[in-house]
């Protein structure tokens, strides 16, 4: 999910420093990203309306039956489309989470497009509001949105809370691992210069895979901030926030389609995606 030719560079310590700087710029760079989501509203109104779900089968199968589901609440949800999948599914409410207020706008005109039973709150995941704790049956997330945390202890904090007592997490995340492999010129896969336990990076301009170019000019874009969250990390912080890990499962999904240029005969050997669910006690 890197940019493919724009600036990228480690964070600097008074940047690595100020976790909700660091948030608040990528907040920015993702208002910049919503110009892409809207040209996408009117396939995602035609899909939630036709009773459709944007999800992954492996998420689908985590996320088992919703229709006893009270309340799913989607943190970090962008646009809303996978939100909404999630009441498809069966769940009565869905709330969704989003630095973004562009996002989070496109998401509420998606709701008034499908007459879902959606609400939409505009907040850095670390200061979801209380009145949501212990609402919900259900926090689902992921889809890149771990990369784009810089306090992955304070995340598990929020879910814990936002849980009802039997509630779950389910998260579907892209795997650390990808960072460090891409195809060579025969297609087969080599070793990227990224090192794994980096850290935060800084970056301007989109991948072209997951983004694309936007109307603004790369170097022009405000800069974010991301970083792999290694599997041990990510399991840690949720075992130390208080919840039961019952499930981690790695898939070779590539779920954001930025290794199309590998060839079908070395697809499936290596793990670009991974499934935990995890409830609260």
């Amino acid at each position: 999910m890197k940019p493919d030719d724009a600036d990228v560079r480690p964070a600097t310590p008074v940047e690595a420093a100020d976790v909700r700087g660091m948030h608040a710029a990528t907040g920015a760079a993702w208002d910049e990203a919503a110009e892409r989501y809207e040209g996408w509203l009117e396939e995602a109104i035609e899909l939630i309306r036709g009773g459709g779900s944007n999800l992954f089968p492996e998420e689908v199968e985590l996320l088992g039956d919703l229709h006893a589901c009270r309340r799913a609440i989607h943190l970090q949800c962008a646009g809303g489309r996978d939100t909404l999948s999630l009441w498809r599914l069966g769940a009565d409410e869905v709330v969704g989470v989003d630095l973004s207020p562009r996002m989070i706008d496109l998401a509420q005109r998606l709701t008034a497009a499908t007459g879902a039973p959606a609400q939409w709150i505009v907040s850095d995941v670390l200061d979801t509001p209380h009145s949501l704790d212990a609402s919900a049956d259900l926090v689902y997330t992921g889809r890149g949105s771990l990369l784009w945390l810089q306090d992955l202890d304070g995340w598990a904090v929020v879910v814990a809370r936002l849980l009802v007592p039997g509630g779950r997490l389910v998260l579907f995340e892209g795997h650390p691992f990808e960072w460090l492999v891409d195809a060579d010129e025969d297609g087969r896969w080599t070793l990227t210069d990224y090192d794994y336990f980096a850290g935060p990076e800084a970056s301007r301009g989109w991948s072209s895979g997951f983004i694309d170019h936007l109307s603004i000019p790369d170097g022009e874009q405000h800069w974010k901030f991301s970083r792999a969250w290694t599997v041990g990390e990510v399991v840690t912080a949720v075992a130390s926030a208080g919840l039961r890990v019952e499930r981690l499962v790695e898939y070779p999904r590539d779920w954001w389609s930025g290794h199309g240029d590998i060839a079908p005969e070395e697809s499936g050997r290596l793990p670009l995606s991974f499934g935990l669910v995890a409830t609260r006690p």
